[in-house]
């Protein structure tokens, strides 16, 4: 064809031309494109191929209701045509259109009482599709009159010529471009409208191009056109990573070599069939896969040589598959036993998927499809009767149930660590591998699991792939006080930390005391709120942490901002289960001292991490600290402190003028104080504090050894907390008296737990001289002085805001950071 601009065909599927809108649609599309002529090959209006196969169906069966059916499809199309043509235009489609019925009605009055359709018949019924969308969107588009030059429709019957073979039809090339050449004059600028699926035998029998049809049709018109680039617009974005429906995190890939689409479509991948490409690989014509719905987005490039940097282009499966396993000694060093296994199963029609075989020759194994599993197994022991009786062959096998998994890309070739990425997330996810086969070029490596595991390892593949290794699903307990402001934190910097250092933090669950927020993709983080209220169900801890915890993300992180010893209790199962932990939630590790045990062992058995530096001092590094001097041998004395930022700020802030009552309940509102505010008065909190100490120094505390003076009045203990804070100013007078006995003195009150090397620990009220170290500090602060054998003369003293939601909600995200590089990040 010789024309001064190169064509370029698009094609577009059943869902593109689905109904008016999309009619409109393809037509802004079209119209969008660049001066030249176009070739435009249409699939039929979405679902009408099938209504007419079922039109045939009911004929077969004898069942008048095909008349109805085919009334369906009228309407559908009138509806169209009135929507988007001029009522003359309309009314002669639709003329048209019903004498097609009329013979479509004659053709079923046949088969009705025949009650067969010969595979003519059926084709010629099926092809009316394609006829009727395109001379439908040929009137609409001329009336739009949006590009230059004519606008010609072709019958595609009247130009392809075909020959069905047992490898399916096969394009008479020279005829078909003889006819074309007739069809369209030389130097033709405008658009033709060109059917798909359906040609014509050399007999000029009508035909179709079998499923796929349509875009198979785009190849070919594309090579007969000599077409600079093929389009094939469908309802996707383009060919994606894996199947989304079961790998959330699938994405787009930018590009594919021929190769690489052929193999993805051979295992199961919605690509193009290889088939549909070839007129187009045999012409070397680029291929566009885009989406009709979103044609600013650029799609998949399926050409000879992509400019890529993905060496993984795509994972999928192919499901119910069977393994024959023919195995025994007799194989080894004799030659043909391959070429009669495959041969028996060849002759018995029955398809190889995969094939492995080890070096040894003891063994070797064909993937076939599970359906035919019961007759393979018999062909091939009856072709190998005479060894099996005779022991040169111990058995043939077969494993039912099972699935292949296929990564494919050209980048593989060469590149080391491809295979061992690939079974090191498979191990990871626990999935066994039951046979593998590579081809040389090492574009693709197979491997055969179990059935079940499918899905599993699809995920966890293609997370080893398309992932950060640094990806964390996170599920966060207690979007209160510290929860809302740790997210707000992470909000600020998550797209910086992916960024920068490749973190993805995800943020896959909120759960709340009564209801749950979920996520497959990670929770907006910057509309939380509103889509818990919105999006929220019933909160259920374990269905919650099953969803965080997903075979195909990397790593699974359960971060507890609450205050719960229910929660607490959890710990050691989500420690086992290899989850890891980001607190700053006391209880669980103040239990009793045997509970401690088994969260620390569930720990190392399982490799999990656990972080807690936030249950003593919020965001101040006190637990780090103990943790440094005893792991460099420093030997402690003695630590002692304001554990309490609660307590810390009651008492810089009481002095007399205000009662004391009044300063706990401001300390409330502030965030100071936890929920209750008796847990901070207690002493219990800075009790819980002294045992996480004591047992990161090796002592064996328990809440039984810990001397603990209350500021919570006799009488009050018990009760609701509104209770409490309303019968609290009647006990003020004592809290007074305690203050002018204390500055009678020269002294001040502090509330001061302290714990010795020998297991000594104490927690109260006490009075300090003006200049000491903990009678000058800031209103919040928790300060904590380490005596050591190397600080014994100056302690180390560590100071700092100890309280309020964002110094401990810091900590959390600075541990949970902490965590990411433990994990390999680097920070």
């Amino acid at each position: 064809m010789v024309n001064s601009a190169p064509w370029v065909v698009h094609k577009f599927g059943g869902s593109s031309v689905a109904d008016a809108d999309c009619f409109r649609r393809v037509a802004e599309i079209l119209e969008s494109q660049a001066p030249g002529p176009l070739g435009v090959v249409l699939s039929a209006c979405r679902g009408v191929t099938d209504g007419l196969l079922k039109l045939v169906e009911l004929a077969e069966r004898q069942d008048e209701g095909y008349r109805a059916e085919l009334g369906k499809l009228r309407a559908r199309h009138a509806t169209i045509a009135e929507t988007l043509l001029r009522p003359e235009s309309a009314r002669l489609f639709l003329a048209g259109f019903d004498r097609d019925c009329h013979d479509i009605e004659g053709i079923l009055h046949t088969v009705r009482l025949t009650r067969a359709a010969a595979r003519n018949v059926t084709d010629l019924i099926a092809g009316y599709g394609e006829l009727w969308s395109t001379k439908l969107f040929h009137r609409y588009f001329e009336e739009r009159g949006g590009r230059p030059g004519a606008v010609k429709w072709v019958d595609a019957r009247t130009v392809l010529v075909v020959e069905w073979g047992s490898l399916g039809p096969a394009v008479q090339w020279t005829e078909s471009h003889e006819r074309l050449a007739a069809l369209v004059p030389k130097g033709f600028e405008g658009t033709l409208i060109i059917t798909g699926f359906v040609a014509s035998d050399r007999r000029g029998v009508q035909t179709t191009l079998g499923r796929n049809g349509s875009d198979f049709s785009g190849s070919i018109f594309g090579a007969l056109l000599e077409a600079r680039e093929i389009h094939i617009w469908t309802d996707v974005d383009g060919v994606l990573s894996a199947d989304p429906r079961r790998v959330p995190d699938a994405t787009v890939i930018d590009s594919l070599s021929y190769n690489e689409a052929m193999e993805l479509a051979y295992f199961g991948a919605k690509v193009i069939h290889p088939q549909t490409m070839a007129p187009a690989v045999g012409s070397d014509i680029p291929i566009w896969i885009r989406n009709t719905f979103a044609p600013e987005k650029p799609g998949t490039l399926i050409c000879a040589k992509p400019d890529s940097a993905l060496p993984v282009k795509g994972i999928t499966t192919i499901e119910k598959v069977a393994l024959i396993n023919l195995e025994g000694a007799g194989m080894i060093g004799v030659p043909g036993t391959a070429h009669r296994l495959f041969g028996a199963l060849r002759e018995e029609g029955i398809s190889v998927i995969l094939i492995s075989q080890g070096s040894s020759e003891h063994s070797i194994c064909c993937a076939i499809p599970q359906e035919q599993a019961t007759r393979a197994a018999a062909v091939v022991r009856d072709a190998f009767a005479r060894e099996l009786k005779e022991g040169q062959i111990q058995s043939v096998d077969v494993d039912p149930d099972l699935a292949i998994l296929a990564i494919v890309g050209d980048g593989m070739a060469g590149t080391p660590g491809i295979a061992g990425k690939v079974f090191g997330a498979l191990g990871v996810a626990g999935v066994n591998v039951r046979a593998i086969a590579q081809g040389a070029s090492e574009r693709n490596i197979s491997v055969v699991i179990d059935g079940r595991d499918a899905t599993k390892a699809l995920r966890a593949a293609h997370a080893g792939f398309y992932l950060s290794p640094h990806t964390l699903s996170i599920g966060i307990i207690g979007p209160g006080t510290v929860g809302r402001v740790l997210l707000a934190q992470l909000a600020s910097q998550a797209a910086r930390l992916r960024e920068k250092f490749k973190v993805d933090l995800r943020i896959r669950g909120i759960m709340a005391s009564k209801r749950m927020l979920l996520s497959d993709t990670g929770v907006n983080l910057s509309r939380w709120r509103e889509d818990f209220e919105q999006d929220a169900v019933e909160a259920n801890l374990e269905k919650f942490i099953e969803h965080v915890r997903v075979d195909y993300l990397p790593h699974t992180v359960i971060i507890d901002c609450t205050a719960s010893e229910a929660i607490g209790r959890k710990y050691a199962e989500w420690l086992g289960r290899g989850m890891h932990i980001v607190t700053p939630n006391k209880k669980a590790n103040s239990s009793e001292l045997s509970y401690y045990r088994s969260l620390h062992e569930a720990r190392r058995s399982s490799g999990a991490h656990y972080l807690y530096e936030t249950t003593v001092g919020a965001g101040l590094p006190v637990i780090q600290t103990l943790r440094d001097l005893r792991d460099t041998g420093d030997e402690i004395i003695s630590i002692e402190g304001i554990f309490s930022g609660t307590l810390a700020y009651l008492f810089n802030v009481y002095d007399g003028r205000t009662a004391f009552s009044d300063i706990v309940k401001d300390a409330k509102q502030r965030g100071y104080t936890e929920p209750d505010p008796r847990d901070d008065l207690s002493g219990m909190d800075v009790a819980r504090k002294l045992i996480i100490l004591g047992r990161e120094m090796g002592l064996e505390l328990e809440m039984a050894d810990v001397k603990v003076e209350s500021l919570v009045p006799e009488g009050l203990e018990s009760g609701s907390i509104e209770e409490f804070l309303a019968k609290l100013p009647r006990h003020d007078g004592t809290m007074r008296d305690r203050l002018e006995g204390a500055r009678s003195r020269g002294k001040v009150l502090r509330y001061v737990g302290r714990l010795t090397a020998d297991g000594k620990a104490t927690v109260g009220l006490v009075e300090l001289d003006a200049k000491h170290a903990f009678a000058n500090i800031a209103l919040t602060d928790n300060v904590v002085r380490y005596e050591t054998r190397r600080y014994c003369d100056n302690p180390l003293i560590v100071q700092g805001p100890g309280a309020g939601p964002e110094v401990t909600a810091g900590g959390v995200f600075a541990d949970l950071l902490r965590l990411a590089a433990y994990l390999g990040a680097r920070l």
